[in-house]
């Protein structure tokens, strides 16, 4: 009983010092599809699975992998919703990047302001943390980018790396693949 009274307050601790909230969002990432991403010298692989829970889902209505910009790609693991919502932001950023100078985003500075975003979600009255993590790709005019944004608002780049469902198996596998 006494579990329950902390466990719906986005800024209370709980008794070993964690965020539940923020801990209830990566479970719900480590119960999503597996994703994966690989960068190599020329580009970024993105992969997840498209497993149907229903053999009467339409499949083409199912898009995991979402473009952001010309250069700028995503995918997720965790609640379809929520990432959604994300691409819609990142879209609407990228977009005001524009408009205001004339370029495309940086891919640096497009996951830092979704980060952002993330993290003042992880704070905020009347909103949850968003129960997904990101792997966002891009290309930037001499070198591919690939980082890794989780509900807490943290990002990391990253060579290669796997989320979601078995995720420890799958960045175990890439680290015994790629020097």
């Amino acid at each position: 009983m006494a579990t329950e009274r902390y466990s719906f307050s986005l800024t209370t601790f709980s008794p070993s010092g964690k965020l539940v909230q923020i801990e209830y969002a990566l479970a719900a990432v480590a119960a999503g599809a597996p994703a994966v991403g690989i960068k190599a010298k020329d580009g970024v692989v993105l992969a997840t699975e498209k497993k149907h829970k229903s053999i009467l889902v339409e499949e083409h209505s199912i898009i995991k992998v979402e473009m952001i910009t010309d250069h700028i790609g995503m995918v997720y693991s965790g609640m379809g919703p929520d990432y959604r919502l994300l691409v819609r932001q990142a879209r609407k950023v990228a977009q005001q990047y524009f408009r205001t100078y004339l370029e495309t985003i940086p891919t640096t500075q497009l996951v830092q302001r979704l980060a952002a975003i993330m993290q003042e979600y992880t704070q905020s009255g009347g909103v949850r943390p968003f129960g997904v993590s990101l792997l966002i790709c891009g290309w930037d005019t001499d070198r591919p980018y690939l980082f890794q944004c989780d509900p807490s608002g943290a990002y990391f780049p990253w060579k290669a790396t796997a989320m979601g469902k078995n995720f420890i198996n799958g960045k175990t596998f890439l680290e015994k693949k790629i020097q």
